[in-house]
């Protein structure tokens, strides 16, 4: 669980580590930036499952699926609507949402 923890540590630290770096690297560690939070999405999911597949009867680590499961729904949703704007705006802070939920599960079981 240590190491999941260190993990989950090093995903939610690369974007901000890169953003933080933009001041003296310019405006591609902005990109970087942005595009890392992409690998901290599927490195937390990747977690997630582990931790689900670990302890199927956990209903934080369900909760937390189930919240994977609508975003990509809505997101689908979205795509097939042809991105409608109030949609768009849900969707935001979803993965931000999910990132900060699967650390508080993370840190509360170490």
């Amino acid at each position: 669980m240590k190491a999941i923890k260190k993990i989950n540590t090093f995903a939610i630290a690369l974007p901000i580590v890169l953003l933080v770096s933009s001041l003296l690297l310019g405006e591609g560690a902005i990109l970087l930036a942005l595009l890392s939070t992409m690998v901290t999405g599927f490195i937390q999911f990747s977690i997630g499952v582990k931790m689900l597949v670990d302890n199927p009867r956990n209903r934080s680590m369900q909760t937390y699926m189930i919240g994977v499961a609508f975003f990509f729904g809505l997101w689908f949703l979205n795509n097939l609507i042809g991105y409608n704007n109030s949609l768009t705006y849900v969707l935001f802070p979803i993965p931000l949402i999910l990132a900060i939920y699967l650390s508080i599960i993370i840190y509360k079981k170490i």
